[in-house]
């Protein structure tokens, strides 16, 4: 059944939607949506590894747009949608705290929040409502996310066939830590 769904991944990763999916969940990634679009990248550059730097150039291009989406509900809907997808993510509390400091750290900030698994999400939602400068945010946000797709995009491609080689003779390995890596994931950002 595992190898049947890494097939069907594989070639959905190669499909000419894929693309589309990628900049979708990357965008929504930035805002709101809690799954990093690393999931797609992946297996895309995997299935067409000639097409890394485009994916890359896509995730970047559609994640800073998302982010752009973040920046506009913290500034504009702090209120209405922010406040629950703070709460969502178990960051209420703290961002009055986090809100005093963050213009002093913005650019910062979110360049560390964009090229870590930090969601990013909270970081420009934080930003439109601290009202860090527009032109920061956007400068950092380009860096971090280009940085972080691109890095990824790149190893892969450099060692594409190996990485491939590997997940396919290991796949049971390959997706529990994976499913681990995912849960503890959000474990960490519920209670970090």
């Amino acid at each position: 059944m595992l190898r049947r769904l890494y097939d069907w991944t594989m070639s959905l990763a190669s499909g000419p939607r894929a693309p589309v999916a990628l900049g979708a969940v990357s965008f929504a990634e930035s805002s709101f949506f809690p799954i990093p679009p690393d999931i797609l990248l992946i297996p895309m550059v995997i299935a067409r590894r000639a097409r890394a730097f485009s994916y890359a150039l896509l995730c970047t291009v559609t994640s800073v747009l998302g982010g752009a989406l973040g920046y506009a509900i913290g500034a504009l809907l702090f209120v209405q949608l922010a406040r629950p997808i703070l709460g969502f993510y178990g960051y209420l509390d703290k961002f009055e705290a986090f809100s005093t400091n963050f213009n002093e750290y913005g650019a910062w900030i979110v360049f560390i929040a964009g090229i870590t698994p930090f969601p990013y999400k909270v970081i420009t939602i934080a930003s439109g409502a601290t009202d860090l400068s527009l032109p920061v945010f956007m400068v950092a946000s380009v860096l971090a996310r280009g940085l972080r797709f691109f890095a990824v995009a790149g190893l892969l491609y450099l060692f594409g066939p190996p990485i491939r080689h590997f997940i396919e003779q290991r796949l049971g390995l390959v997706f529990t830590v994976f499913v681990v890596g995912l849960v503890g994931g959000f474990i960490a950002i519920r209670y970090l």
